[in-house]
């Protein structure tokens, strides 16, 4: 999941295909400018305050959102003029948030991005999310959380070690997430009712 979003902000290049962006590589400026992004680890130089390092990210986007925006929007205003290196660790997960959305894309990669923080704060942010998506926006993120995926998403994407296991509505998930895996090895695997899917790896069925 972190790789397919690293592809999708050019941070890696793809082994075979390619990654499109808005249509463009993502290693491209033009491409970068339209899109934010939260990692799920996030490192800030500590000895800036919050209000410095998101003006630092503000000046690389030709229409950011507002300071006095952010800070409203992501709760910011108790610590945004403290330096970074004295924030707790849910601070800093809410500073890495306003920093995605600073740019003002239209696209938002969030990697866990509510990982660490209490319930309130993390539904807090679901609002912002939703408001965000509300508008037009497209908001892709991987999350631990059932919950969250059920609270945003259209559309879900269940990766195993790297191998896309389900994907569809949150209530065809839902629905097929009490299912039992059976493995075995067999030359040939009959037509069994009441399977829901099948996979074939040389003999392992």
């Amino acid at each position: 999941k972190t790789t397919a979003i690293n592809l999708l902000l050019g941070l890696r290049w793809p082994d075979r295909g390619a990654a499109r962006v808005y249509g463009r590589d993502p290693r491209e400026a033009v491409a970068r400018r339209r899109i934010g992004a939260t990692p799920q680890d996030t490192a800030f130089p500590q000895r800036l305050h919050g209000r410095e390092v998101i003006e630092l990210v503000r000046a690389h986007f030709p229409d950011p959102l507002e300071m006095t925006e952010l800070i409203d929007r992501f709760g910011l205003s108790e610590f945004v003029d403290r330096q970074t290196g004295g924030l707790s660790g849910g601070q800093k997960r809410r500073l890495a948030l306003a920093l995605a959305f600073a740019g003002n894309g239209g696209a938002m990669f969030l990697d866990e991005p509510t990982t660490g923080l209490d319930a309130g704060v993390r539904r807090d942010l679901w609002r912002v999310m939703k408001d965000f998506t509300g508008r037009g926006g497209t908001l892709l993120l991987t999350t631990h959380y059932l919950e969250e995926a059920e609270a945003l998403a259209d559309r879900v994407i269940l990766i195993d070690h790297g191998r896309i296991r389900l994907q569809g509505g949150v209530e065809e998930i839902r629905a097929r997430v009490g299912l039992k895996r059976v493995q075995l090895r067999a030359p040939e695997l009959p037509q069994l009712a009441g399977v829901a899917g099948s996979e074939s790896i040389e003999d392992r069925h």
